[in-house]
């Protein structure tokens, strides 16, 4: 596939560029005449996003929670004692058509690794990479924690797990009692860690970081500007109980925090997400393609971005979305295997019966409100 006329992150004047054996090859125009040609106008290209944390079958839900709690324990006791009405709407839906919601909001807004954290999912060819990790719940919610987390069957892979999630004494208490426990010294990967201090960081091989989640809960996040220095910063939205649905709002919020530069944002849903998962988030032959804004810089225009400015999302090397502005370069797309949607008055093609999957979640749950509308 030949894309022609796009501008790079680094870049400054658009190049043509080749997909091939997942990397991006600048080429001449007219290179591979044989091959699929797309043209654009003033975009943007880059790699799809990672989103480190997410839980796919609660993407359904609203936000729940209406004041700042000390900590999630405090929070999960709340919802569950003045949310009941939503909670059981939402789960009266089955959990394989919540998943593939969680899915189709990750490819919507050029996700293309998403990391699910909970129990295993039965999950048949999904549209975007789906890792599922060794996965603890956390200290407080998960029952036999220090087992499971000591489990010496379960070798490969970093143990992924919601810590120091909480404003509070007790919070920081919990991420030393994690750390006392890890025994056999696996590989750790936090998330949220707002509690989490410098040498405690120093523990973790990584940290998901999930501003808009945190202040919804908490009024504070984890302090990524420091704990940078001792750890590896991931980006995770988690799911809608506690944000929207649309990770851009989520990293331009990161972004005003100002605690990690442009850069090391970028690379906290690229590089540094890729590299540490273990399987199928290598994210090669996967591209994103989005609209440019005028006068401002790639970087500038990348956190800019919305899902309606998303033009096409490529996932190891097949067409998973694109815009309807695309669709007479596109002859050769068998649009069975697509539906239309549209996205706040722009229309997009997306593999899978999206609006299909829709309909069967309003039998079950009439009160959704979907983000999207179906064509």
């Amino acid at each position: 596939m030949i894309l022609n006329n796009v501008t790079t992150i680094t870049g400054n004047t658009p190049i043509n560029i080749q997909l091939k054996n997942g990397e991006m090859i600048p080429v001449k125009k007219g290179f591979y005449s044989d091959a699929i040609q797309l043209t654009f106008d003033n975009a943007l290209v880059f790699p799809g996003l990672v989103n480190s944390h997410d839980h796919l079958d609660f993407n359904l839900f609203p936000q729940l929670g209406d004041k700042v709690y000390n900590n999630y324990t405090e929070w999960g006791k709340y919802i569950h004692e003045n949310y009941k009405h939503e909670i059981a709407a939402v789960l009266k839906v089955p959990l394989t058509l919540r998943v593939s919601w969680g899915i189709f909001k990750n490819l919507l807004c050029g996700v293309t690794t998403v990391v699910n954290h909970g129990e295993q999912l039965a999950i048949d060819n999904p549209p975007i990479n789906v890792e599922q990790c060794h996965s603890i719940h956390s200290v407080q919610f998960e029952k036999r924690w220090k087992v499971k987390l000591n489990n010496p069957f379960k070798r490969r892979g970093p143990v992924v797990i919601h810590v120091g999630e909480g404003s509070d004494e007790s919070s920081n208490n919990e991420i030393d009692q994690l750390i006392s426990w890890n025994i056999f010294k696996k590989k750790l990967i936090g998330v949220h860690g707002v509690a989490m201090s410098e040498d405690q960081a120093k523990k973790f091989e990584a940290l998901i970081w999930c501003p808009k989640s945190n202040y919804f809960l908490l009024n504070k996040t984890a302090a990524a500007d420091h704990l940078k220095k001792h750890t590896t910063i991931l980006f995770g939205t988690d799911s809608t109980l506690t944000g929207n649905w649309n990770i851009w709002d989520h990293i331009r919020l990161a972004r005003k925090t100002q605690m990690l530069t442009d850069t090391e944002l970028y690379s906290s849903l690229h590089l540094g997400g890729s590299a540490s998962w273990q399987t199928k988030t290598d994210n090669e032959g996967t591209v994103v393609v989005a609209k440019k804004k005028d006068d401002e810089t790639s970087l500038e225009s990348f956190y800019a971005t919305d899902p309606s400015d998303i033009l096409l999302v490529v996932h190891n090397e097949h067409i998973r979305l694109f815009d309807a502005s695309l669709l007479n370069q596109l002859n050769h797309i068998n649009l069975n295997e697509f539906s239309q949607i549209c996205i706040n008055g722009t229309c997009k093609y997306v593999q899978g019966d999206l609006p299909g999957l829709m309909e069967q979640i309003k039998e079950y749950y009439p009160e959704v409100v979907f983000p999207i509308t179906a064509n």
